[in-house]
């Protein structure tokens, strides 16, 4: 292997033997053996499951490198066989240089051990002797920030504590390969804001990185190329922003060409909706005056996504079909938090765009088209249809915890929002 590369995967794969009852992992054992010694082809008591299927890549020494990916496709499987905690069923990899990583929270930590056992432990593993600790220890706890705690069992940690302690002494042991497995996630705003300035100072040393997320926008801001794991097997491999793009695209059903066809065939039913992941504990409720028979998301380009980019134009399509007659109607969105919140949206009433009287059978398309300024983050799409019958307004129909969206931004901020901004410097004698 060159000098100059830090980590080569060749035709790396990985099955798993899935067996439907215990007793026929014991079959598997063995009857095969049997089988073979009778003359007879030997019978399988197992499905397999291919989790990493022929996956090749290299990443240069000082590259900072993402993968990407739903959950499922085999993002950790591949991790822990670079960082030799799970062996491959083929293929190969070599690394040159030391690997710290923080695959899965706690991973190489006892919880029976304080803080301070677990720092010294694990650096240890890493590579580093006693006395290389001791220079560093006093950084590693001030980056942590768990104060006396440190003497405590790390089995009263909280999960942010743990992943603070962990994710200090990997950055502190100057790896030369560092792999992050989204450890980040549980940890506090302001711990990620120090995380991230931590991996830019790694950047500027040389350090090579490995870094799976589902924050897009972090995989677009600090890396140089990314990678995205579909079923297994390893697409992508140029810039990250294309590789975000292409994830986009992979993780819709259908592209637009398809759905064209589809609105051809059925004139007024275009069924853009049958290429969302519909939320399984949606909220689908009205009284059948009107009924929201069909929707959708697209991005910039046109394309049906579940991913926004914030910073682009997004156009919100919601097609309603009165099944009674109705009186100035109003039609609208809105995108909720993880917890429920409601963060953005509008409606046709909102924006003095009065869709007027229509009488029963008639379909009406409204469409949105708006720049979110939405921060990084999972956000629940919402959509409804009222009507204000004197001062009471009726639902028709709404659609609550329709399907998730992951925003993305490469500019990062502090909030839900963040509005067009102009920044002014001067410097003043």
């Amino acid at each position: 292997m060159s000098s100059e590369i830090a980590i080569k995967v060749e035709n790396l794969s990985k099955c798993y033997q899935i067996y439907a009852q215990p007793h026929d992992r014991l079959k598997q054992s063995i009857y095969p053996r049997l089988q073979r010694l009778a003359g007879k082809k030997p019978k399988q008591y197992h499905r397999e499951f291919w989790a990493l299927k022929d996956v090749s890549f290299e990443i240069k020494k000082g590259e900072t490198v993402g993968i990407i990916g739903l959950n499922g496709s085999g993002k950790s499987t591949l991790l822990q066989m670079i960082c030799g905690t799970l062996n491959p069923t083929s293929g190969s990899i070599q690394t040159n240089g030391r690997i710290a990583a923080l695959l899965e929270l706690g991973s190489g930590f006892n919880p029976e051990f304080t803080g301070l056992e677990n720092i010294y432990m694990n650096a240890a593993v890493l590579g580093l002797n006693k006395e290389e600790i001791d220079t560093r220890f006093e950084k590693i706890l001030a980056f942590a920030g768990i104060g006396e705690f440190i003497n405590q069992p790390l089995k009263t940690y909280s999960s942010g504590m743990v992943v603070r302690l962990a994710f200090s002494v990997v950055a502190h042991i100057d790896p030369e390969i560092l792999v992050v497995d989204e450890a980040l996630a549980v940890g506090d705003y302001l711990f990620q804001q120090k995380c991230f300035k931590r991996i830019d100072e790694l950047q500027k040393q040389g350090c090579s990185i490995l870094l799976v997320s589902h924050d897009l926008s972090a995989i677009v801001q600090y890396c140089d190329r990314a990678y995205l794991l579909n079923s297994g097997r390893l697409q992508g491999g140029s810039s990250a922003k294309a590789t975000v793009d292409l994830f986009k695209r992979v993780t819709t059903v259908k592209d637009t060409l398809e759905l064209q066809t589809i609105k051809n065939e059925t004139a007024s039913f275009t069924m853009f909706k049958s290429s969302f992941p519909v939320n399984s504990a949606v909220q689908d409720y009205g009284n059948n005056v009107a009924e929201i028979y069909d929707w959708a998301v697209f991005d910039a380009f046109g394309n049906i996504s579940t991913s926004i980019d914030s910073e682009a134009i997004v156009e919100i399509l919601i097609c309603i079909r009165f099944l009674q007659h109705c009186v100035d109607p109003i039609v609208g969105y809105f995108f909720t938090d993880v917890q429920g919140r409601e963060i953005v949206g509008t409606n046709t009433w909102y924006a003095r765009s009065p869709l007027g009287s229509h009488a029963p059978g008639e379909c009406v398309e409204v469409r949105f088209k708006q720049i979110l300024g939405l921060s990084s983050g999972e956000y629940s799409l919402n959509l409804g249809c009222s009507e204000y019958v004197g001062d009471q307004l009726i639902t028709h129909h709404r659609l609550y915890d329709l399907c998730i969206f992951q925003a993305c931004r490469l500019q990062r901020n502090v909030g839900f929002y963040l509005p067009p901004t102009d920044v002014e410097i001067r410097t003043l004698s």
